[in-house]
Order: structure tokens, then C-alpha cells, then sequence
């Protein structure tokens, strides 16, 4: 019954919140941004806040149900004093990434700028006192890297937050719940990083979740604050991590934890795939946040295999990475993105700037395209002969692209049949087929 009732309520939040927004109609700036968005194909996240200190990930505070009191207290103990915003900067261009998206604000409620709408900052609170989202800004503008904002939409430790359906153990008092005043707050906060921080790409809202098991609808307001963002920086698109199909106003379509058409993780359930850009999250090891026992790192055929196939569903990655209490990068996340770079050196033309391919993803792999070049990412094969449902469209030429060395093929009505000299093996073995205008 319970789950009935969700689904109900989700439906009803769904549709409150696209009928009170009307009908959006992106504009020139934000359709030549989501091409551009789309291009780039592999952007890295970045959770990283008190809650390192912690060593147990990004949602300690509500798992724990520390007291918001005694939380707030870790502000000033945090001195990263080996972050390097540069480092950081080129360690992610080394991986071939195109930009960086970074919590500003995660739902425990602490800022990691010099925010004027409160003392609780990194600037004010600890006595680190520098402003990385400000050094990580003027890094990214030096090497041509892409910078989005993550901002939550909940807080679990401030007061006026009207409490959902998670942190309910931080011991916040429930007689000063002021929406109308923590949104006035948030609208402050977004229009401070949007004219203080120089071209931000992206503004990647995350918590609507938080009040979907209300008695009734909870009207986010989402509208006017989506406007605002347009407002203030044109070209800056809005994405929100909500589970749902995308709302009006929004530029960018995510999947957390699952690539477009799937439900691993069983955020995804309820999405479909709209036509709006497409961008899948997932961890590089298990936690967001840093996590001091988490030392299960995917490898780089795993993560290689990642970005092919988010690709190939014609979705950008955003790996996440989670820095250290000190501020450095771990060296495994380090040494993984290196290995990334290297591949995309020789194999970037067949991601960056590709669409998904017409022919569907499968077992084997999938495909990407750029005009009337098809690329076939075959990841897992265990024969000598592939066959590629290309229909009766005319195939000019297939071969490696790694060596342009031509590979045989047969044809049939429903497609074609590649037949290779050994078994692929590669990481990514990809064969360009070329085909008639």
C-alpha cells in the first residue's frame, strides 16, 4: 500500500509542478549550450565537503542522526591544506574530461564558497579560509574547463528547511519551518554563484526526492527559480537529480547510478527517456563522499567501458571522485583518470561530438555517429564474427579505427556480418564503418 501511495504522490508532484510552469520553450542560447553539452560527452564530479572529515561518506549526517548542533562543529576543525585547484584542474584534463561538476552546497548545508546568506561557509566557519569554488572557478577558466554547480535542494541543519522525509534525526527545531524564507535563502545563493563565479555550464539541483512521501504535493516552486537561473546566466542549463521525468524548465535529463533504459539501481524506474540532453552519474568507487574504507575502485576497462556505453545511449558520464579531508585527489582516482586520458588520446574522435548510434545498443556493445561515419564499440565478443544489424542501409567500408587497417565483412538484408582476424580482446575494440550518402 505504501508503494502505491508514493506513486500516487509522485504523480500528483509531477504534474503540479509542470502545470504550474507552462509551456517552456528553450531559448537560442540554451539549445547552442546543450549541443555544446553534448559534445563534450565526460565531466567529473566532485563531492567534497565537512563530511570528508568524517570518512563516511556525504550523508553521515543522516545516517548517524548527528545532532545539527554538534555537526556544525566540524566547520572548524577543516583545513584542506593540500588542496590545489590547479592540480585538480589538471589531473581532470588529463582524463580527457570536458568539465567538472562540484557540490557548492550538499544537504548537510555547509557552502563551500564565501556565501553572504550565511556564516556556515569555508570561509567564515573554518580556519581554512579560502574560497575553493573561487580558485576552482579562475582554474577552470585558465584551462578551458567546463565548471557546473551541484546545489541541494534540502538542509538538514537549518531550521527554516521544512523536513521531509530524511534528516529527521538531526534534532533541528520543528516551530521555525519557513519555506518562503529558505527559498528567498537559496534564491540568493544560486544568484551569487551565478555572478560571482564567472560562465557556469550547469546548475545540478538534487532533493525534490526529499518530500515525495508528503501528505499532499510539496510545491518546490521550481519554475521561477529555473527562470531565475535563465535569467541570470542565459546559456546555463538546469538539470535536477528529482527520479522523474524531466520538469518544464529543465535543459538536462539525469540518470543516477544507471545508464538511459536501465534500472539497476532503481532510481530510474519512473524516468523514461525524454528527448533532452542525457547525462548518467556514477561513482568511481562505491561512495560519493569520501568514505576511508571504500577502497573498491572500479578498473579502467570498467570505467572505459562506462563512458562507451553512456555514449552509445547518447548520454554524457559524470564520474564522481571524492577528494580527501586534505583536498587532495586519492591517488587511484588519480592514476585512473591518467589511464582514461590515454585511452580517449587514441579513441576520443569516436566519443566526443558523436551521437548515439542508429543501430541499438547490445551484449556485444554499442554504437556512436558522426555523420555518415558509424562506429562500432565492440566490448565484449567471443567470436571471430560479428554481426551488426545495420538494416538495408549501404555499407561503403569498415576498419579498425585504431590502425585504419581494413576489416572484411558480408552483408545480408538485415545487416552485416564483421569478420575479424582474431578474437577482440582490446578494451574498446572499434570498427569504423563508413557509409554511402
Amino acid at each position: 500500500m505504501k508503494r502505491i501511495v508514493c506513486a500516487i504522490m509522485t504523480v500528483l508532484l509531477c504534474a503540479a509542478t509542470m502545470s504550474a510552469q507552462g509551456s517552456y520553450k528553450p531559448t537560442p542560447e540554451i539549445i547552442k549550450a546543450q549541443k555544446e553539452f553534448q559534445d563534450k560527452k565526460f565531466g567529473i564530479f566532485i563531492h567534497w565537503g565537512i563530511y570528508s572529515m568524517l570518512g563516511q561518506g556525504e550523508w553521515v549526517m543522516q545516517n548517524r542522526n548527528i545532532d545539527y548542533r554538534e555537526y556544525q562543529k566540524l566547520a572548524s576543525g577543516f583545513y584542506p591544506s593540500l588542496f590545489d585547484a590547479d592540480e585538480w584542474v589538471e589531473a581532470i584534463k588529463s582524463s580527457g574530461a570536458k568539465y567538472i561538476t562540484i557540490t557548492s552546497r550538499h544537504h548537510d548545508g555547509f557552502s563551500m564558497w564565501n556565501t553572504g546568506q550565511s556564516d556556515y561557509n569555508i570561509v567564515k566557519a573554518t580556519p581554512f579560509k579560502c574560497d575553493v569554488l573561487r580558485e576552482l572557478a579562475d582554474a577552470c577558466e585558465r584551462a578551458d574547463l567546463g565548471l557546473h554547480f551541484y546545489y541541494s535542494h534540502l538542509d538538514w541543519g537549518r531550521p527554516d528547511y521544512p523536513i521531509g522525509r530524511t534528516g529527521r534525526g538531526t534534532h533541528r527545531p520543528t516551530d521555525q519551518m519557513n519555506w518562503q524564507h529558505y527559498r528567498a535563502f537559496m534564491d540568493a545563493q544560486l544568484t551569487e554563484l551565478l555572478t560571482g563565479y564567472g560562465k557556469i555550464g550547469a546548475i545540478w539541483f538534487d532533493g525534490v526526492w526529499d518530500h515525495e512521501e508528503d501528505a499532499t504535493p510539496f510545491d518546490w516552486q521550481l519554475s521561477s527559480q529555473y527562470e531565475l537561473i535563465h535569467k541570470l546566466q542565459p546559456s546555463c542549463l538546469v538539470a535536477n537529480n528529482h527520479h522523474l521525468p524531466p520538469f518544464e524548465g529543465e535543459d538536462v535529463q539525469i540518470f543516477e547510478r544507471d545508464l538511459p533504459g536501465e534500472n539497476k539501481a532503481g532510481y530510474s524506474g519512473e524516468n523514461g527517456i525524454s528527448s533532452l540532453p542525457l547525462e548518467t552519474c556514477e561513482t568511481m568507487s562505491r561512495a560519493w563522499g569520501y568514505n576511508i574504507t571504500d577502497s573498491v575502485f572500479k578498473s579502467t576497462r570498467q570505467l572505459i567501458h562506462l563512458l562507451v556505453r553512456a555514449a552509445g545511449r547518447n548520454a554524457n558520464l559524470l564520474l564522481n571522485v571524492a577528494p580527501q579531508p586534505n583536498g587532495k585527489l586519492p591517488e587511484v582516482a588519480v592514476q585512473r583518470l591518467h589511464e582514461m586520458g590515454e585511452w580517449l588520446k587514441t579513441y576520443g574522435e569516436t566519443i566526443y561530438e558523436t551521437r548515439g548510434g542508429f543501430v541499438a545498443p547490445h551484449d556485444w556493445g554499442v554504437t556512436t555517429q558522426k555523420g555518415n561515419r558509424l562506429f562500432v564499440h565492440v566490448l565484449n565478443c567471443a567470436d571471430r564474427a560479428l554481426f551488426v544489424p545495420t538494416g538495408n542501409r549501404a555499407i561503403k567500408s569498415a576498419r579498425l579505427f585504431s590502425n585504419g587497417k581494413s576489416v572484411k565483412f558480408t552483408k545480408s538484408e538485415a545487416g552485416i556480418t564483421l569478420l575479424f582476424d582474431t578474437v577482440p580482446t582490446d578494451i574498446d575494440y572499434v570498427v569504423e564503418l563508413t557509409m554511402k550518402q
